[in-house]
């Protein structure tokens, strides 16, 4: 795998990502955020990092890592909201490299971390994961400008329990203490720092700001052959494959007047023929279905729709909505106002013609210029999102 943050693509195992910067100069952010996935070895990266920004693309082609690169992400977002490594890698074998050799203790593994910005300024987080013989955390590093914050080490194999040490500088500079090898120690600092030290404080400042960049994730990829069906009324809220769309514009046509006209504005602008609205009607079967209002007394079933149509008003509802409406796990005791929402889309520009592509990249640009929702997209080739204001294309290879 290859990236940089020039014009020219280098090898992603002696320099950094390229990354095609929007023009300007952006300001910290006000709300938490990553600004930055690192892949020092994981899968088929090594010594890799990707610049994140409002809206970002990740390009190359098939087995360039796109698709690992945006399950680490995801990783990260489900560890630091507090699932085990179990969960969160269930095989974990599959995200070692390739050439990674066990040691004389036959231990193998993979490495991945991130950097969150915000009111605390740049905070990084490193983990260290061994796959075999056992899954577990034998390493988590937190950092903020340069002082470290947290660390972590693997002293005793025979325990599963990692020695901690955090910054205090009270009587004594560090806390040292035991913790779960199987759970990502930042998200667990809130419940074992007292915060009565400024150090102290400082270690919760920057863990909480992790924690709230990681979380608010929605891993995107809409299916069109299951959006087709009618489904049952749900609780309303937008699965990763958005096969329960006609659920979820059953209840958000009538919750938000505004932004449903600009759903359908938007549909307008990508789909085939006149669209006057965008809507659900209730089956006899109990189940709903989605339709276009053709405008002269004629409806269209979004069954009738093709790939490119169904996958960009999928797209489009997700950059128009929020966490009240997707399936996501935001934080609960951090105000929405602080939080923003990050969409992970796999294979964004699939099935999706010219005009479409278009269209769903200006829509991005201009949700996320409005700071509450980031968006991270794979897509094949980035060509036709080069020179456009505002977008960020990470170009990888393979």
């Amino acid at each position: 795998m290859r990236v940089s943050p020039t014009s020219s693509v280098v090898p992603a195992q002696s320099a950094p990502p390229r990354a095609e910067r929007p023009q300007g100069g952006e300001s910290r952010p006000d709300r938490p955020c990553l600004t930055e996935l690192r892949l020092p070895a994981y899968a088929v990266h090594l010594r890799a990092g990707l610049p994140l920004a409002p809206l970002t693309l990740i390009a190359g082609p098939s087995g360039s890592g796109k698709t690992s690169a945006l399950r680490a992400y995801e990783a990260l977002a489900r560890l630091g909201a507090g699932a085990s490594l179990g969960e969160v890698f269930p095989r974990p074998l599959s995200y070692v490299p390739d050439r990674a050799r066990p040691d004389a203790q036959r231990r193998r593994g993979f490495r991945i971390g991130c950097t969150a910005d915000g009111p605390e300024g740049p905070v990084r987080l490193d983990i260290a994961v061994q796959a075999e013989p056992e899954l577990r955390i034998v390493g988590e590093r937190l950092t903020s400008g340069g002082l470290v914050l947290l660390e972590t080490a693997l002293r005793d194999p025979s325990r599963r329990a990692v020695q901690a040490a955090w910054h205090t500088a009270g009587t004594a500079p560090v806390t040292r203490a035991p913790l779960p090898d199987d759970r990502l120690g930042t998200a667990l600092l809130p419940l074992r720092v007292a915060g009565k030290t400024d150090g102290q404080r400082r270690v919760l400042a920057a863990a909480e700001q992790m924690v709230v960049a990681l979380r608010s994730v929605f891993g995107c990829d809409p299916r069109p052959g299951r959006m087709r069906l009618p489904v049952p009324t749900g609780s309303g809220r937008l699965l990763g494959g958005c096969d329960n769309l006609a659920d979820v514009l059953w209840r958000t046509r009538t919750e938000c007047g505004r932004r449903h006209a600009q759903l359908v504005a938007a549909v307008r602008a990508g789909c085939a023929g006149p669209v006057a609205d965008v809507f659900a009607e209730p089956l006899p079967t109990g189940t709903v279905r989605a339709l276009l209002d053709r405008g002269d007394g004629s409806r269209t079933a979004l069954g009738r729709l093709g790939d490119g149509e169904l996958r960009y008003l999928a797209l489009a509802l997700v950059l128009l909505t929020g966490p009240g409406v997707l399936e996501v796990d935001p934080v609960g005791e951090v105000p929405a106002a602080m939080q923003t929402l990050t969409v992970l889309a796999d294979n964004l520009d699939r099935s999706l013609d010219p005009r479409q592509r278009a269209e769903l990249l200006r829509l991005a640009v201009r949700m996320c210029e409005r700071g509450h929702i980031r968006l991270v997209g794979a897509v094949s080739d980035a060509s036709w999102a080069a020179g456009v204001d505002g977008v960020t294309v990470v170009h990888l290879e393979p």
